[in-house]
Order: C-alpha cells, then sequence, then structure tokens
C-alpha cells in the first residue's frame, strides 16, 4: 500500500467514531499495539524536542527504506506517533521527506489535540522528514 493509500486507510477508520472521546480511545488502543521500542533506543538524541510528553523516535534504514520504532509516556500521544509510524514506516527517505499528511486534518486530529500536543505532532512529523534527508543524504554518497 503506498502513503496515500494508508492515509485513506486511516480516514475510513476514524469516520465510524462520530465523537471525540470515542476517536481518543482509538488512539489508545493504537498506541497500546505499538510494538515495543528497544530500550537502547531511549536516549536523549532520539527524545523529540518540543513535546509534553516524553516521545522517543528511532529511524534505521534497511534496503532502502525507513524503519521507525517509537515510545511515549503518554496514553494519546503514543496512539499520534502509532498514526505516524504506520503511514511513514517501510518508505523510501524520499517519500518520507515529500509526504503530504492530509489524514492529520481530514480525521480532525490537529483540530482536537491540545496546543502543547499539536505542537509535539509537529515536531515528530518534522524529525520523521529530518530522517529522510538524513538517510536521502547518505543514499546519496554511497553511489
Amino acid at each position: 500500500m503506498n502513503i496515500h493509500e494508508i492515509q485513506n486507510e486511516i480516514i475510513e477508520e476514524f469516520a465510524i467514531f462520530d465523537e471525540w472521546m470515542d476517536k481518543y480511545e482509538y488512539l489508545i488502543e493504537l498506541g497500546n499495539s505499538l510494538p515495543v521500542i528497544d530500550e537502547t533506543h531511549k536516549t536523549a538524541s532520539n527524545l523529540i524536542k518540543g513535546c509534553q510528553s516524553q516521545v522517543w523516535l528511532d529511524a534505521e534504514l534497511q534496503d532502502g527504506k525507513i524503519q521507525f520504532s517509537a515510545d511515549s509516556d503518554a496514553i494519546i500521544t503514543k496512539g499520534v506517533v502509532a498514526l505516524l509510524i504506520r503511514v511513514m514506516t517501510n518508505r523510501s527517505p524520499q517519500e518520507v521527506m515529500y509526504a503530504d499528511l492530509f489524514f492529520i486534518d481530514k480525521i480532525g486530529l490537529s483540530a482536537n489535540l491540545s496546543p502543547t500536543r499539536s505542537n509535539g505532532l509537529v515536531s515528530m512529523i518534522k524529525q520523521m522528514k529530518m530522517y529522510g534527508m538524513a538517510f536521502d543524504a547518505k543514499m546519496k554518497q554511497e553511489l
């Protein structure tokens, strides 16, 4: 599935819920299903700056695709990062760099997060795209 198809799938999943409390509960479920990040990746260098809660984001390049892993000490934030990983993992650096994450507005996420959580969301996306740029540069150097 490409990035657009996965985002459309997420939009359909969230359309099932009428109330934002139900959407929050779904976010919490998604966070609980996030694979556990290796404890060795819970370092200060992997902490997302600008988040109210602690969010660790790690990325590795495997066979030209970025594999993201993450964790958070806040349950809703963990669900948000789980959505981002679902869309952005196993993508080329270029796909990550230029991803248009339209699902965030379509499901009402940015409108229903607190300002500090919205800042954290922006910081998570920015960090993922920075990983994309770094891996893209590394791949070009290896050519």
